[in-house]
């Protein structure tokens, strides 16, 4: 009797079969960048504290801890949005009599675009949406609720800021009203906290979808406020706000239609983008099994 055809039929059995078991898994990329060169990093889905203890050193009475669920990862802008980008695509900068230019040595299509409304700033999101290149790509963008906002600012942290409780260390991450410059910087100077995002703590104030309110008692999972109210939520302090305005936890409103009470901008949450629809099953290596055999 000769085994070796048997021997080979039962590998060949083998790596079929393996074929099977082990389907090619699609993978949804970890970066994006966009038409117009905004860069998106993508949030990991999670659970987290929202809100601050007590004993916190700027600790506001609406920020009562809750447990607060993220139940699928979103992209949200490494960046805020500057003025070149919202130049490109509004074709007009509101901050233009402002900071624009008050450097020598400063490329102030980088800085944050500012004086914007929330009104302006959904506005921004509905015409990126509407664009050809992105409608082609199936991308979506809109503001941050404020829960996906306070979660990718802690990125895992559970300090008063994303790198810890000291706010003599603010200078070195954020830019408020105690540096030097008095103005807003160019995004991406200063170091990204762990998740890779820039200037969450400070140069301008960041606008979020929902309306403001006091925070729920019980867990909750993805929540976006209540459905109407007065005042839309402000995010992250400011070059004119002190380090307690600073706080991953730190909250405040405005009406929506109010652009000029403070440094406001906004960064943009792009809607994660699905696996390829073509990703089927594939044979992949068996690792050798079949040859040793």
């Amino acid at each position: 009797m000769q085994p070796f055809p048997l021997l080979l039929c039962c590998s060949t059995f083998c790596s079929m079969t393996l074929c099977f078991i082990y389907p090619t898994i699609a993978q949804v990329p970890n970066e994006v960048i966009n038409s117009i060169g905004m860069k998106f990093v993508k949030i990991p889905k999670g659970t987290f504290t929202m809100g601050a203890p007590e004993t916190e050193l700027g600790f506001g009475r609406d920020e009562t801890q809750h447990e607060v669920t993220i139940s699928k990862d979103f992209y949200l802008g490494v960046f805020e949005v500057t003025q070149s980008e919202y130049s490109k695509l509004m074709e007009k900068n509101p901050s233009q009599n402002r900071y624009r230019g008050r450097f020598d040595s400063v490329d102030t299509d980088e800085l944050p675009v500012e004086q914007v409304s929330w009104e302006d700033a959904v506005e921004f999101c509905s015409i990126l949406s509407e664009s050809p290149e992105e409608k082609k790509e199936s991308r979506l963008y809109r503001l941050p609720t404020e829960a996906e906002w306070e979660y990718a600012c802690r990125a895992g942290s559970k300090s008063a800021y994303s790198f810890g409780d000291d706010p003599e260390l603010l200078p070195s991450h954020g830019w408020y009203a105690k540096n030097k410059y008095q103005s807003t910087r160019e995004v991406g100077i200063l170091p990204p906290n762990r998740w890779g995002l820039y200037d969450m703590h400070g140069n301008v104030s960041e606008w979020c979808s929902d309306w403001y309110a006091e925070y729920p008692k019980l867990p909750v999972t993805d929540p976006t406020g209540p459905a109407k109210g007065t005042f839309r939520i402000l995010r992250g302090g400011s070059v004119l706000g002190a380090p307690a305005t600073c706080r991953s936890a730190c909250r405040y409103g405005l009406p929506p239609k109010d652009c000029y009470s403070a440094n406001l901008g906004f960064r943009v949450v792009l809607n994660a983008p699905a696996a390829p629809a073509d990703a089927l099953p594939r044979c992949q290596p068996d690792s050798g099994l079949s040859q040793r055999r």
